[in-house]
Formats: structure tokens, C-alpha cells, sequence
């Protein structure tokens, strides 16, 4: 689809080619930090100009859901409002083989049959400060790249661990502008979450992943979340007033939300690396892992049950990274970025100044991707041990934990400082269900894929297999392992570096055997590639600064951020897609494909139809420029009342990552009269819609 543009579509991109700059500046784009709001184009574009006061109480009402998500705070008893989708990790890990709250949905009938979550962390961002000539000023004119990572990395974790024993305060240091800026965030850190409500999956998740990233949408993409602390639901001072008129077209909304990733302000290099490196191994690995995953999931209903949630997040991340690839094919992407770059790159050489200070950068960059390109697929499937989901991850969290720990702060390895072990004991320790046999056929596909990849004489393939089969290693690591159970886990962890060392369980063994590779790999990396990057980046940044001024956001890091635009249909497939959905078209789409799954509808909504307002709007989309970790966040109107829940974007946003087209990019959201009409009329949740929308307070 990216490939395909219409003619209007690229001679909208060779206008946008020919003045960036300008153009730019008037269109919705930007995920914008809260310290640098986007006050002179709201001005000038919509004649509104949002004070500091509703500034600081739309950043307090937003919360990061730190498994990944947004969602903010909906009343003044602590209720959070996300996706489902977002919560769909905890409904899982509180689900059993009798009850799937995933698929089937809750509702709590008081706060005491709230469930509580086993390791969901919550983060609420209190404050920022600007931290960057403090890193910048710990590196060494002579260092070398790699030294000057680490001095810029010891520096960051004792800013962090000086502000944490300050102020008590979950503290990090953030990298905005590819090391232009470093700011220190701190947030109020919640672990006691309990679910409220939630839909069926088929609700939330109507029309499955034919739907996914498509609009229109009939989404209840919803769940309901209470903060607790002491044992007592909080009190927040501020939270979002609930509008249940929603927005209508036209409307002025924004975006509050935490945005993963993405990649606007990297060099032509860093997107040819993506292209023609990253991305086709990845995507080959996705559809391998996706077909394993379905296969384990047809052995049984328990099976099954244990499978989907990793099958729902693989398919979201393949439909994901196909539409960025597809991005990264589409020449005229490819040339607007290059002429970004050119733009920057003559106005640095027309200044004397700036070209002896900056012009080499884009050249280290070039360089380290050459090396980062010449390792990929051996540091790719190598991490079985290190970013493998399930046990494997575990036990070399262990492993790892019990070194790092023993060394001082500053020389730790990164997700190791003290700043950040309180979260990462909190993750490590979850009472959360394992499921061995889940894991035993993802690590043997893996290791059978990366022998086929590497080879038998890579030294990794060598280390895990020792000439063994793959399904043989699997069995044995897996069966013999102890470490599902947290009170071996727990053990391991307190008891350091000897306990760990003397552990004879499979896993614990495996993982110290993989230790030093993963050390030495990161070594590398560091030396030839993340050294480098760091210190270019640090100068593209500074000459943006000095070029541009502070104009444009910085790339998305899962951090807070605001983003605006309005609701706004587009030109879709030579029609015209509407601004928002309705009841109407829920139950017409349904039909259409005689209530056939995906399409199926939740046997409440067929018995209880005749209750529905059938007008109600369901989504709705907007400009507002958002990406991936933006899920849940709130749509808030000028007022800064509560208007809709982003959920999604379509499928021509997806090259959102590296570009913004506010032609056709569109955020979808579910719209806030359809919450409040599926509570009451379909859910007999009237309690909890009364204290949404604001009731007997």
C-alpha cells in the first residue's frame, strides 16, 4: 500500500520536498515534551494557546503503564482508563485454564472483587530538569567513543541514583535530539494496580487482525484499572473530567501519551541499515515465530489460551513492521528524507563554524553502520538468552543481576543502576504464571532457527548446542528448570553471586554459560557502534539546534509527550473514509460477514441490541501524531476534558516511524459516548459509569 502512492500523494511530497521547513511547521506533527509544548503553532494555526496550569494537569492525569501503554486518571478514587489491549498482559497473567479474563472480560461488582495485577508498575511524571551539560560536561575531549559512552552512562546513573535517594522518586535520565538534550525525569511509581473492568476480546479486538491498524473500526478497546497505595485506592488531584459528548468533527483534540519509538531524525545511514539489514531479518523471524506460536496453540485449548496473547502482540508486530518496511521502500519516503538531510547538511557546511565542529558526523555514522550491519543477524539470534520473553529471559536477568550488582553503580551494565532495581526486582519476583512447555517449543524454534542462520560454528550456536539438537537443549533447560517458581528466584537473586554461581539448575547453567558472549558482544557494540552513535548523534543534534533552532520534537522514547490535531476524516481507497463510526455501522459489519469470527459480536450485544442508541459514535480518527506505546492514552479536548482513548492508527500511519503525511496519518480512538453506552445499556455497569462521568461526586 506504501509503495503505491496516488499522483496526488507524491506531488503533495515533492511541495513538502521543496520547502520541509515551512510546511512542517503548519502541519499537526510532532510528539512534543512537556517542557518545549508546541505554543507558537497551536497560535498561529488554531488560536489557542493552552496555559502552564492546563499543561501541568493534563501531564499529571497521564500515567505510563510500564509493561507498555499509556492511559491517564479518570476520577478522584484512582480509576486509570487504557486499552484492552494494553491490559491485555495482566488480564492474562490473572487468568486461568477456568477463567480467561482475556477473552471472556470482568467486571468487579465493588472495589473488594477488584483483582489485583501481579507486576504491573504504573509511572505518573512529576517533574523534568534539563540535565544535559551535565553529561555532556562528563565526557573528555580525548576519550575515545567508546570511553565516552560509558563516562556519559556513569554520569546519567549517578544523576539518577542522587535523585532517587533525594527525593524517593522513580529517576531517569532521558536522551532527546540523539543526544542534543539529556533530561532527568521523575515520576511517582504505583505497583498496586487492580482491574476493574474489562470487555470480551471480542469487542475490544472486533474485526481481529484483518482490522488491525485499518479504519473504519468498531473498537471497545477498553479497560479500567484502580490505583491502590496503603492497601486504599488514591486519592490524585488531578484526573480527567469525563465528556461524554465527545469530540465532533473539527474539534481541536490532543494527545497525551508515551510514544515507543521512532526514527525521524536518524541519517539516510541509520534508514538504509533498517532497510536493507534490520527489517528483512526481522520480518523473516515474525512469520517464523507466528507460525510456531499457532501451531503450539492447535495441541489443545490450554495450549491455546497460554499462546494468544504472544500470538496477538506477533501479530500487531508484524502488520506493524511490514507497513515500516514498506515505508522504507517507497521512494518518495526515501526522498523527502534525503533531502532533509541535504538541507541540514549544506546549511552546516555554509557556516565555517559549524562544519569544523559537525561535518564528520554524518560520516562516523555511516561508518558504525557498516560495522553494526556487518554482526546483525549473529547479534540477532543470539538473544534467546538475554531478550527471550519467559524463563530464558529470566534466568539471564539472574545471572546478570548477581554480577552487576556486586560492582559499583557507575560501572554497571545498563538496567542495572540502583535507580532502576527496585522496578527490575519488582518484574524479576512477579508471582505472574510461567508456561514451561510454551517456552520449551519457543526455545527449541529458535535455537533450530539460528543454527540454520549462523551455522555450527558460530561460537553462540557452539555454546547452546554443543552438536546437540535444538529440541533436545530446549527439553533439558526447560524441564529440569526451578526458576518458575519466585521463591527460587528470590533465593538466587539475595543470595548473590555465590548462590548463583553454585546453582545447578539447567537454565541458571545455561544462562552463565551464554554470560560471556553476551558481554563480549556488547562490548563490541559498544566500541564500534553505539560509541560512535552516541557521539555523532550528540553533534547532529547540537548542529539541528544551532540550524533549526528547537522547531521540530525530538524522536518518541516512551516517554510523555503531546501531540495535537483534529478530527478529520481522509481520502481512502478513491472514497473518502468518515471522521467517526457508529452502532449502525458495528452491528452492519457484522452482518455483512454473517457473524463470522472475527466478526463476531459477543452475545450481549445481539441480545441487548434493541437497548442501544444505534447513532451512538463508536471511533473516531484524527490527526494527532502518535506512534506505538501512545495505546490508551486520552483524547482531550481545549478544555482538557476527556473526549476518547487512542487505540490505534491506520494502516497508512504506520510509516509514522519515519515520517508524518497529515493527508492521509490518522490516530483512531474510541469515543467516550460509546464507553458510557456499552457500561450502561450492555454491561449493567451503571456504578462504574457514574463515577466516570462524574456522578454523585
Amino acid at each position: 500500500m506504501h509503495r503505491s502512492l496516488s499522483l496526488f500523494r507524491r506531488a503533495a511530497t515533492v511541495l513538502l520536498i521543496a520547502c520541509a521547513l515551512p510546511l512542517l511547521l503548519l502541519a499537526d506533527e510532532g510528539m512534543w515534551t512537556f517542557d518545549n509544548p508546541p505554543l507558537k503553532q497551536l497560535k498561529e494555526r488554531y488560536g489557542f494557546t493552552p496555559t502552564q496550569a492546563w499543561l501541568d494537569h493534563l501531564r499529571l492525569s497521564s500515567v505510563r503503564f510500564n509493561d507498555g501503554g499509556s492511559g491517564s486518571f479518570v476520577s478522584p478514587n484512582g480509576l486509570v482508563l487504557t486499552n484492552h489491549h494494553v491490559a491485555r498482559g495482566q488480564l492474562q497473567k490473572v487468568s486461568t485454564a477456568a477463567r480467561n479474563y482475556a477473552a471472556d472480560g470482568f467486571l468487579a461488582a465493588s472495589e473488594a472483587d477488584e483483582i489485583k495485577c501481579p507486576d504491573l508498575e504504573i509511572n505518573q511524571l512529576v517533574s523534568m530538569e534539563d540535565v544535559t551539560a551535565r553529561v555532556q560536561g562528563a565526557v573528555k575531549p580525548t576519550t575515545s567513543a567508546g570511553e565516552a559512552l560509558e563516562a556519559r552512562r556513569a554520569e546519567m546513573a549517578r544523576i539518577e541514583k542522587e535523585s532517587l535517594d533525594k527525593t524517593g522518586l522513580r529517576s531517569d535520565v532521558v536522551t532527546l535530539y540523539q543526544g542534543g538534550e539529556y533530561w532527568l525525569y521523575r515520576y511517582k511509581k504505583y505497583t498496586d494496580i487492580r482491574i476493574v473492568f474489562a470487555p470480551e476480546e471480542q469487542a475490544a479486538f472486533f474485526g481481529g487482525d484483518p482490522d488491525n491498524f485499518t479504519y473504519p473500526r468498531y473498537d471497545l478497546d477498553v479497560a479500567v484499572f484502580r490505583v491502590y497505595e496503603n492497601d486504599k485506592p488514591v486519592r490524585p488531584r488531578d484526573y480527567l473530567k469525563w465528556n461524554t459528548a465527545g469530540a465532533d468533527e473539527g474539534d481541536l483534540v490532543f494527545v497525551s501519551g508515551h510514544p515507543g519509538t521512532t526514527n525521524r531524525l536518524d541519517t539516510m545511514a541509520q534508514l538504509e541499515y533498517a532497510r536493507d539489514v534490520q527489517r528483512p531479518i526481522v520480518l523473516g523471524f515474525l512469520n517464523g515465530r507466528l507460525g510456531v506460536l499457532r501451531a503450539h496453540a492447535k495441541t489443545g485449548p490450554e495450549a491455546a489460551r497460554q499462546a494468544q496473547d504472544l500470538i496477538f502482540g506477533l501479530e500487531n508486530a508484524l502488520k506493524s513492521y511490514q507497513g515500516e518496511y514498506d515505508g522504507l521502500l517507497d521512494r518518495a519516503v526515501i526522498d523527502k528524507k534525503a533531502a532533509e538531510e541535504r538541507d541540514l547538511r549544506n546549511r552546516v557546511d555554509a557556516r565555517p563554524e559549524l562544519r569544523a565542529e559537525y561535518a564528520d558526523a554524518w560520516s562516523v555514522i555511516a561508518a558504525a553502520m557498516q560495522q553494526a550491519a556487518s554482526t546483525y543477524r549473529e547479534r540477532f539470534y543470539s538473544q534467546v538468552g538475554r531478550s527471550q520473553a519467559g524463563l530464558p529471559g529470566i534466568a539471564m536477568t539472574i545471572v546478570q543481576y548477581a554480577a552487576e550488582v556486586a560492582k559499583p553503580d557507575a560501572e554497571r551494565l545498563p538496567g542495572f543502576n540502583d535507580a532502576q532495581l527496585e522496578s527490575l526486582r519488582f518484574s524479576l519476583l512477579s508471582p505472574a504464571p510461567v508456561y514451561p512447555a510454551l517456552d520449551e517449543t519457543l526455545v527449541a524454534s529458535w535455537l533450530a532457527e539460528g543454527l540454520k542462520a549462523l551455522g555450527p560454528d558460530s561460537a553462540y550456536i557452539r555454546t547452546v548446542l554443543g552438536g546437540r539438537p535444538a529440541a533436545e537443549v530446549a527439553r533439558e533447560a526447560i524441564g529440569g528448570t526451578k526458576i518458575g517458581d519466585p521463591a527460587v528466584r528470590r533465593a538466587l537473586v539475595e543470595g548473590g553471586v555465590a548462590a548463583v554461581n553454585a546453582s545447578t539448575d539447567p537454565l541458571v547453567v545455561l544462562a552463565r554459560k551464554l554470560d560471556p558472549l553476551v558481554r563480549e558482544q556488547q562490548k563490541w557494540l559498544e566500541t564500534n557502534v553505539n560509541g560512535p552513535l552516541q557521539a555523532a548523534g550528540e553533534k547532529i543534534g547540537r548542529a539541528r539546534f544551532a540550524v533549526y533552532g528547537k522547531t521540530a520534537s525530538p524522536d518518541a522514547t516512551f516517554t510523555l509527550r503531546l501531540s495535537y490535531g483534529t478530527v478529520k476524516g481522509y481520502p481512502m481507497n478513491g472514497t473518502i473514509a468518515p471522521p467517526k463510526t457508529t452502532l449502525f455501522g458495528l452491528f452492519d459489519r457484522s452482518l455483512g460477514f454473517g457473524g463470522k469470527p472475527p466478526f463476531n459480536l459477543p452475545d450481549r450485544f445481539v441480545k441487548r441490541r434493541d437497548r442501544l442508541v444505534l447513532s451512538t459514535p463508536v471511533n473516531f480518527v484524527t490527526t494527532n501524531d502518535v506512534v506505538g506505546g501512545s495505546s490508551g492514552s486520552p483524547v482531550v479536548n481545549r478544555a482538557g476534558e476527556l473526549v476518547g482513548l487512542i487505540f490505534d492508527g491506520n494502516i497508512e500511519s504506520l510509516v509514522g516511524t519515519y515520517v508524518y503525511s497529515e493527508e492521509t496519518n490518522r490516530s483512531v480512538a474510541v469515543h467516550t459516548a460509546y464507553i458510557i453506552e456499552a457500561l450502561r445499556k450492555l454491561y449493567d455497569a451503571d456504578r462504574l459509569a457514574n463515577e466516570l462521568e462524574g456522578r454523585g461526586r
